[in-house]
């Protein structure tokens, strides 16, 4: 079974509740899910983010529909893109280039039939690249992550990527919901949102997601 036919047997479309602008192919249990996973490839995966609607892209995907201006006629990068849904969101306020990254192959599945599934896969570009290792990224005008400083180890990588891309003139904009890991010092919040969570995936009815940008240096 490919990827893609993988992604649709353990998903279903339908609207993410704080930006029902947007379908994706999502599943209901993430623990089913990933044992499923493992059991396909037959080796050890990471998590299926690409799965879900995490509450931080749901907050960046929000704020960039309510603010279109941010990526409307611009190349876009969304980082870690898991589901695609930043990317989409990003496609579908006017952005003129997306490119949804993500290490993962069942990422890269679903964000391709999530594109379609919102009629932007002329924009969106899935790209499966270890971009936080590359000696080189994606030269764009804007770059989104969505939910991305949920460990040790990740919070570091991606923070100097993303100072990185704002000290060469990169609008940099994230999504975090509280994470442990959030760099608080070095990030500034732009906006706040309370979105709803469907499931347990974040035993919380509710959680309150920032849209955070690279402090400027003093």
């Amino acid at each position: 079974m490919s990827a893609t036919a993988f992604v649709l047997a353990h998903t279903r479309l339908a609207p993410v509740p704080f930006v029902p602008e947007v379908r994706l192919h999502l599943a209901q249990d993430a623990i089913d899910l990933w044992e499923h996973t493992e059991s396909h490839t037959g080796e050890s995966q990471p998590p299926p983010f690409w799965a879900f609607a995490w509450a931080g892209g749901q907050a960046v995907a929000r704020h960039i529909l309510n603010f279109p201006d941010i990526v409307r006629g611009k190349t876009v990068l969304d980082l870690a893109s898991g589901s695609g849904l930043v990317a989409v969101a990003a496609a579908l306020a006017g952005a003129r280039q997306v490119i949804a990254n993500d290490i993962d192959p069942y990422a890269v599945a679903a964000i391709t039939l999530n594109a379609r599934a919102n009629a932007v896969h002329g924009t969106v570009t899935p790209n499966g690249d270890d971009l936080l290792t590359a000696a080189a990224s994606p030269d764009v005008d804007v770059l989104l992550a969505g939910d991305v400083f949920y460990s040790r180890e990740m919070s570091g990588h991606m923070l100097t990527f993303l100072e990185r891309a704002a000290a060469r003139g990169t609008d940099v904009l994230a999504g975090d919901p509280g994470r442990a890991y959030l760099p608080h010092g070095r990030l500034t919040v732009v906006a706040g949102y309370d979105v709803p969570m469907v499931g347990a995936l974040e035993n919380a009815d509710t959680k309150h997601a920032t849209v955070l940008r690279p402090s400027s240096p003093d």
